[in-house]
């Protein structure tokens, strides 16, 4: 999901930068922890920007001359020009909590752009709907997500099939799923992204299943083994991460799948009837 919409936020500006550039899976871990950090990385040092990735500081400097910068300093120079202007004096009052809140409906907003190109999440949504039966894979943190999406999916998707437990039957469930027909596979991956999710997912691909990931940003360690990668950002304000903006790109990306089963409203109006027939609910 390369065309990110014209958007005014931090993340999205350094998405910009980093497009259209042949990156290592060391600068692609560099620039995942900057998009996730966007508002505090114009001020820090290359030390503080490599404790922050997990690398060496020579590699914040290779990064920043991989992007066409003399060095690290003129990388920070030019993302202090580009920076927004200072935030209304009200929302400096805002506490920690009102903070977080503020910080995902920028998410939010964000996403609503990205969104102003259906076009890959119904992309997306074709393949998932073509695919019997349908793994849906998350793990550790993402595994709600996905639980969410199967959960749903099921009542219009003849045979959907969750994935949220690692360990080594994970290979098995999905040899499973390619001997039944499966065609794709979608995954869920939030950070701290599990080394079995990115081992599971080349897996996946081995095995011939379209993966279709939805994940933090374009440069999570999953990008390389994603066919189709819908980036949604993360909140990181509280002790643990918010994760409003996928959550909502899932739903999304349900009801682009939704278009595309003929029998998906038939399946919604027999689940309704069921359920009141048995008095499932006490609205």
């Amino acid at each position: 999901m390369s065309d990110m919409g014209v958007t005014d936020t931090p993340a999205a500006r350094l998405q910009a930068l980093f497009e259209g550039h042949r990156l290592t899976p060391t600068q692609r871990r560099i620039a995942h922890s900057m998009v996730r950090r966007a508002a505090d990385v114009p001020f820090l040092s290359s030390v503080e920007l490599a404790e922050l990735a997990g690398v060496s500081q020579p590699s914040v400097t290779r990064f920043a001359v991989a992007l066409g910068f003399d060095g690290y300093p003129a990388l920070r120079r030019h993302l202090r020009e580009v920076a927004p202007a200072e935030q209304p004096a009200d929302s400096a009052s805002y506490n920690e909590y009102q903070q977080a809140v503020e910080a995902e409906i920028e998410n939010l907003k964000h996403l609503a752009e990205v969104l102003a190109d259906p076009r890959p999440v119904q992309r997306a949504g074709r393949v998932l709907a073509a695919s019997r039966p349908l793994p849906v894979l998350g793990l550790r943190a993402a595994a709600s997500q996905a639980y969410g999406f199967a959960y749903f999916a099921a009542k219009v998707h003849p045979d959907v099939r969750l994935l949220h437990e690692g360990g080594t039957m994970i290979h098995d469930r999905i040899d499973a799923a390619v001997r039944a027909g499966a065609s794709a596979l979608l995954c869920f991956a939030l950070p701290r992204h599990p080394r079995e999710v990115v081992d599971t997912l080349g897996y996946a691909k081995e095995a011939g299943l379209t993966v279709v990931t939805v994940a933090d940003s374009a440069f999570a360690p999953v990008a390389k083994v994603s066919d189709l990668l819908l980036p949604a950002a993360v909140g990181t304000g509280l002790a643990f991460d918010t994760a409003c903006a996928p959550m909502l790109l899932g739903r999304v990306l349900l009801e682009a799948m939704c278009d595309d089963l003929p029998e998906a409203q038939a399946r919604l109006e027999e689940f309704d009837a069921r359920a009141a027939a048995r008095g499932l609910f006490v609205e």
